[in-house]
């Protein structure tokens, strides 16, 4: 505000009234004026983004208080935290590095370099402390500094990925977060202070540690066997990037800027369809036994072209694939469960006929002719059974069924279990923004999704983000509860992806209206993707599942 010019009265909308505040008052003190009780704010979304409670009020905004337990917040919340378990760490252990890896059993697992005392003695220093500080209201300090003066700022620190990172920053300005002395990049809104993760608590898991969310502090650093599964599948994935090196996005961006990306992207190609043939190869090794493959996984996990590419390598065996969809044994419309808003819910299993499918699953492994249903989505009702079709499961067949309800016990229980064979698929990206700095694998499954839907479906990106959270619940209720009976995990992402994604998503995430309310999932998907230097497909190769959501395949998805 430039000297000498009177305050102005900016008008605010809240959820509970509309008021006039003066220009530059933050989004925390007028807050703290409104009927918040029972909330714990953390921070606020103005005008559908996202901001930390510090924001000043500058031009006339709509202000919604964020609560730690929205989906917003909870970002907000699990951003300060990892803030503040690396402030203790740099404190209490300057010659170790924790480096952030997978989200795992509703935290996130680190690796340990460096000089550190055994890992459940530094398990134990690092949650006392981060209770210690959480307790004392620790502050988080923000503030913005040039580019020049954040690169001297990170060179000095030997933070050599934020320097490199940095090399591409798309502003003159970079935003910083600072906690205990440790500073980094703001990549998104943080809390004033850390007292907001009072709840979380630091335990060893394997080689390394866990930041765990789950509220339950206190408890004993135990090592469970739970998310056993997915922890091998997350190390067999970093073990990848590390042959390609291809660990960060700083890696990713050098790689493309020094014109070597060809090569990554064959290489990573290579990886997965070395992974498929693995599996069909297990698949062959029981075929005395085994009738049934199920293969399952969430929305937008590639498990359409996987099913083509696992066919195609059964075949290489000498096994005729067949395929059964669960599409076609949808209940008829009018008595399809129903959400908790009323809304129709595909998603559950009770939408699926379960009593005819179970009788046709189990003639099919017996070798008997089946007449299976044709479902019309168009008008949500099945054909006449005149339109139905007849399957045959011969010798040396195999039945393929794919959907989100695959791996459901209830869904096989007519099959033996030695005749079956489990599959879940799922994008887990391995790629981090730094070592501090994590990539959530459900961002990457929205990118693949919000292309997909706005080239081919004609769904627009807001609609696209507006369903997400429903996407997300049926996936925690329905799918990912049995993800760790598999008997083999499928990581569909791809390392070099989002470098591809961005030349579609950016422009289509700009087509979001500026009062929509997906404008806030809009603008950090934007800023996220601003990270990265973008890579044209044309190097893609057409049997690659992103080009189940980019197109170009060379497979048929009708």
């Amino acid at each position: 505000m430039s000297a000498g010019r009177d305050m102005a009265l900016i008008p605010v909308e809240l959820p509970w009234t509309k008021t006039e505040v003066l220009e530059g008052t933050t989004v925390g003190e007028l807050l703290d004026s409104g009927p918040t009780d029972g909330l714990d704010v953390v921070a606020a979304c103005v005008n559908r983004r996202v901001v930390a409670l510090d924001f000043p009020i500058e031009c006339p905004s709509r202000v919604e208080p964020v609560d730690a337990a929205s989906r917003e917040g909870e970002e907000v919340v699990r951003r300060t935290a990892t803030l503040l378990l690396h402030g203790v760490a740099r404190k209490l252990f300057p010659n170790a590095r924790l480096h952030v890896g997978q989200s795992l059993r509703g935290g996130y697992h680190y690796g340990v370099s460096g000089e550190h005392p055994p890992l459940t003695e530094l398990a134990a220093a690092l949650d006392e402390a981060l209770h210690r500080e959480a307790d004392a209201g620790r502050q988080v300090v923000r503030q913005e500094v040039s580019i020049d003066a954040a690169l001297h700022l990170f060179e000095q620190a030997g933070e050599t990925l934020k320097v490199r990172l940095l090399r591409v920053w798309p502003s003159h300005r970079v935003p910083l977060v600072s906690c205990l002395g440790f500073t980094d990049v703001r990549h998104g809104p943080y809390a004033l202070s850390v007292r907001c993760c009072r709840s979380f608590h630091v335990e060893p898991y394997g080689q390394g540690l866990l930041l765990v969310f789950d509220g339950q502090a206190g408890e004993p650093p135990v090592v469970r066997e739970e998310g056993r599964v997915l922890f091998n599948a997350y190390t067999e994935t970093k073990r990848w990037n590390e042959l390609i090196g291809v660990g960060t996005v700083p890696d990713l961006n050098d790689l493309c800027l020094g014109d070597r990306i060809k090569h990554v992207i064959r290489i990573a190609e290579g990886q997965q369809e070395k992974k498929i043939a693995e599996l069909a190869d297990r698949i062959a090794a029981r075929r005395d036994e085994l009738r049934v493959v199920c293969i399952a996984g969430p929305s937008s996990s590639g498990k359409t072209t996987f099913v083509k590419r696992l066919s195609i390598q059964l075949e290489v065996n000498g096994i005729t694939p067949r395929t059964l969809s669960l599409d076609d044994y949808y209940v008829d419309r009018e008595k399809t469960p129903l959400d908790a808003d009323g809304d129709f819910d595909f998603e559950a299993l009770e939408a699926i006929d379960l009593p005819l499918f179970l009788p046709h699953l189990k003639d099919l492994v017996d070798g008997r002719d089946v007449l299976t249903p044709v479902y019309e989505f168009r008008v949500g009702l099945r054909k006449p059974e005149a339109e139905w079709r007849l399957r045959t499961l011969g010798k040396n067949e195999v039945l393929l069924i794919e959907g989100i309800h695959a791996l459901n016990p209830r869904l096989t229980e007519s099959v033996a279990e030695n005749q079956k064979f489990r599959i879940f698929i799922n994008a887990l990206t391995q790629l981090c923004i730094d070592d501090h700095n994590r990539i959530r694998t459900s961002d990457g499954r929205l990118l693949r999704r919000l292309v997909r839907d706005r080239k081919y479906r004609n769904y627009s990106a807001e609609t696209s983000i507006l369903r997400w959270p429903k996407v997300r619940a049926g996936e925690e209720k329905h799918i990912f509860p049995f993800q760790e009976r598999c008997d083999a995990m499928f990581n569909s992402a791809l390392a070099y992806e989002t470098a591809v994604l961005k030349s579609f998503a950016y422009r289509y995430l700009l087509e979001i209206p500026p009062d929509s309310p997906a404008q806030a999932k809009g603008y950090q998907l934007r800023r996220f993707l601003e990270l990265f230097v973008p890579v044209w497909p044309d190097d893609v190769p057409a049997t690659s599942i992103l080009r189940e959501f980019i197109g170009g395949s060379g497979f048929s998805y009708k």
